[in-house]
């Protein structure tokens, strides 16, 4: 599946019904994979065991060994609320205010994208170079531009310890997000926050620039499942008119920003493959690599500068 997937209409009743939850917690999770499965969530399994788990401190485990336990009120109406929440449409990740990238947690806000599974290979195919930069020069350098929660580099730092990173955003509440995000993991003193529009305020060099810039045609975003159209941020997802404005921004002034050796990696639609290839030869680079994500689709690309090409 794409990561944004655009359907005609959204098929979620409106409200996951009246009547209280049972109070044991094996019943209640039946309970709550079954107000899923009647609202047609992709997952109902998954998503009411997260929803449960989370609003009512238990785990898997205590799910097998105490299906006796009993719940108090407090937790079965936040999770009532909660499921309410989902039959409407608002993402489980979302509800919770948090989700898993790369082997670490990352809080949400309003202002960032979700962290989703097919970017991980975006990371796969950056962590290479950094560990090389790493260990040829004893640190590396990374530019991430659009940084969100700043999962994508947070999770290169977290691999290379001599690596650090500056994060720029337009938003300054996906920044506060970042950092909090970075100081939770302990990396804050390896994470530099930055305001700027791509590269405006950017100063200095770097092994390597990141992103995963928003890549959705305007004309697409409205058609948008209802999960991601409303509540994604929206200037996070649309890429321009043909989708592609922001590689082309990146392609033109990236080299201006790349140290030695340099390199530019980018998330891209599964569809976008030529198009953001030709936008980068025109600016003076080479393809250099390819990465497919979970679905085995197209989903990340990694350049290297023309003149670099005659250096390891």
């Amino acid at each position: 599946m794409d990561l944004f997937p655009i359907t005609s209409q959204s098929c979620l009743p409106k409200s996951m019904g009246e009547g209280e939850l049972p109070d044991r917690l094996g019943s209640l999770l039946v309970a709550a994979r079954k107000n899923l499965e009647a609202a047609d969530v992709d997952d109902p399994a998954l998503e009411a065991r997260i929803l449960v788990e989370h609003f009512t401190g238990t785990s898997r485990l205590d799910v097998l060994t105490s299906p006796d336990r009993q719940i108090g009120e407090a937790q079965r109406n936040l999770l009532k609320a909660a499921l309410s929440e989902r039959v409407e449409g608002k993402p489980v990740y979302r509800i919770i205010g948090r989700r898993e990238f790369y082997g670490l947690p990352f809080d949400l806000s309003p202002d960032t994208l979700e962290p989703r599974p097919d970017t991980e290979a975006l990371v796969e195919l950056a962590l290479p170079i950094v560990r090389r930069a790493a260990a040829e020069q004893g640190k590396c350098r990374i530019l991430d531009l659009g940084t969100g929660t700043g999962a994508i580099a947070l999770a290169l730092i977290n691999a290379v310890p001599q690596a650090e990173a500056v994060a720029t955003d337009i938003s300054s509440g996906a920044l506060e997000t970042a950092q909090r995000n970075a100081d939770m993991h302990g990396n804050g003193n390896r994470f530099f926050t930055c305001h700027s529009n791509w590269f405006e305020h950017v100063e200095g060099r770097f092994d390597l620039i990141v992103s995963n810039p928003p890549y959705i045609p305007t004309t697409d975003v409205e058609r948008l499942d209802v999960e991601v159209r409303e509540h994604d941020p929206l200037r996070a997802l649309d890429g321009g008119a043909d989708g592609l404005d922001p590689y082309r921004i990146i392609a033109e002034q990236a080299a201006d920003h790349l140290g030695d050796n340099g390199r530019v990696a980018v998330e891209i639609g599964y569809t976008q493959k030529s198009d953001v290839e030709n936008i980068f030869t025109n600016s003076g680079y080479v393809l250099e690599q390819m990465a497919r994500d979970l679905g085995k689709r197209d989903r990340a690309m990694l350049f290297r500068p023309l003149q670099c090409l005659g250096r390891p």
